[in-house]
Protein backbone atom coordinates (compact mmCIF):
# COMPACT_ATOMS: atom_id res chain seq x y z
CA UNK A 1 0.00 0.00 0.00
CA UNK A 2 1.53 3.33 -1.09
CA UNK A 3 1.34 6.60 0.96
CA UNK A 4 -1.41 7.88 -1.38
CA UNK A 5 -3.31 5.40 -0.63
CA UNK A 6 -3.15 5.40 3.22
CA UNK A 7 -4.10 9.12 2.53
CA UNK A 8 -6.96 8.82 0.64
CA UNK A 9 -8.14 5.80 3.12
CA UNK A 10 -7.37 8.22 5.96
CA UNK A 11 -9.26 10.95 4.33
CA UNK A 12 -12.40 8.72 3.49
CA UNK A 13 -12.42 7.49 7.27
CA UNK A 14 -12.22 11.18 8.64
CA UNK A 15 -14.85 12.57 5.84
CA UNK A 16 -17.62 9.63 7.00
CA UNK A 17 -16.90 10.27 11.42
CA UNK A 18 -16.97 14.49 9.85
CA UNK A 19 -20.76 13.87 8.46
CA UNK A 20 -22.04 11.11 11.08
CA UNK A 21 -20.64 13.54 13.60
CA UNK A 22 -22.64 16.40 11.57
CA UNK A 23 -25.73 14.78 11.63
CA UNK A 24 -25.22 14.05 15.88
CA UNK A 25 -25.06 17.63 16.10
CA UNK A 26 -28.06 19.01 14.72
CA UNK A 27 -30.15 15.86 16.24
CA UNK A 28 -28.47 16.88 19.66
CA UNK A 29 -28.76 20.90 18.53
CA UNK A 30 -32.75 20.02 17.67
CA UNK A 31 -33.55 18.11 20.82
CA UNK A 32 -31.96 20.85 22.72
CA UNK A 33 -34.11 23.85 21.48
CA UNK A 34 -37.17 21.32 21.84
CA UNK A 35 -36.53 21.06 25.54
CA UNK A 36 -35.85 24.43 26.09
CA UNK A 37 -31.94 25.28 25.79
CA UNK A 38 -30.49 27.85 23.83
CA UNK A 39 -27.52 28.16 20.84
CA UNK A 40 -23.61 29.24 22.83
CA UNK A 41 -22.31 30.39 19.66
CA UNK A 42 -22.91 33.98 18.41
CA UNK A 43 -22.99 32.69 14.81
CA UNK A 44 -24.96 30.08 14.52
CA UNK A 45 -27.78 32.19 17.02
CA UNK A 46 -27.65 34.59 14.20
CA UNK A 47 -28.49 31.91 11.47
CA UNK A 48 -31.28 30.08 13.69
CA UNK A 49 -33.26 33.52 13.73
CA UNK A 50 -34.39 32.02 10.37
CA UNK A 51 -35.51 29.29 12.42
CA UNK A 52 -33.84 26.59 13.94
CA UNK A 53 -33.76 24.00 11.10
CA UNK A 54 -33.04 26.39 8.70
CA UNK A 55 -30.66 27.95 11.00
CA UNK A 56 -28.67 24.72 11.41
CA UNK A 57 -28.92 23.31 7.66
CA UNK A 58 -26.92 26.68 6.67
CA UNK A 59 -24.55 26.36 9.44
CA UNK A 60 -23.68 22.58 8.25
CA UNK A 61 -23.60 23.87 4.78
CA UNK A 62 -20.80 26.69 5.79
CA UNK A 63 -19.02 23.61 7.71
CA UNK A 64 -18.87 20.91 4.50
CA UNK A 65 -17.82 23.70 2.15
CA UNK A 66 -15.14 24.12 4.70
CA UNK A 67 -14.40 20.46 4.94
CA UNK A 68 -14.72 20.35 1.17
CA UNK A 69 -11.60 23.05 0.84
CA UNK A 70 -9.78 21.50 3.02
CA UNK A 71 -9.64 18.17 1.37
CA UNK A 72 -9.52 19.86 -2.22
CA UNK A 73 -6.50 21.86 -1.16
CA UNK A 74 -4.44 18.74 0.14
CA UNK A 75 -5.45 19.85 3.86
CA UNK A 76 -7.58 16.56 4.90
CA UNK A 77 -5.77 16.08 8.31
CA UNK A 78 -6.92 18.97 9.65
CA UNK A 79 -10.59 17.63 9.36
CA UNK A 80 -9.16 15.14 11.50
CA UNK A 81 -8.89 17.40 13.89
CA UNK A 82 -11.90 19.28 13.27
CA UNK A 83 -13.74 15.71 14.35
CA UNK A 84 -12.58 16.20 17.61
CA UNK A 85 -14.31 19.83 18.31
CA UNK A 86 -17.78 18.07 16.65
CA UNK A 87 -17.19 14.87 18.77
CA UNK A 88 -17.07 17.28 22.05
CA UNK A 89 -19.50 19.32 20.81
CA UNK A 90 -21.65 16.57 20.59
CA UNK A 91 -21.08 15.35 23.77
CA UNK A 92 -21.26 18.60 25.47
CA UNK A 93 -24.84 18.72 23.86
CA UNK A 94 -25.99 15.26 25.33
CA UNK A 95 -24.45 16.48 28.81
CA UNK A 96 -27.28 19.54 28.88
CA UNK A 97 -29.84 17.96 27.70
CA UNK A 98 -28.95 14.85 30.40
CA UNK A 99 -28.63 17.76 32.93
CA UNK A 100 -32.08 18.81 32.48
Amino acid sequence: MTAADNALKFSNASLQVFLYLQVLDVATTLLGFRIGLSEASPFIRFLVQAGPATGLVLSKMIALGLTAFCVWSGRSRVVHWINYWYAGLVLWNMLLILSL
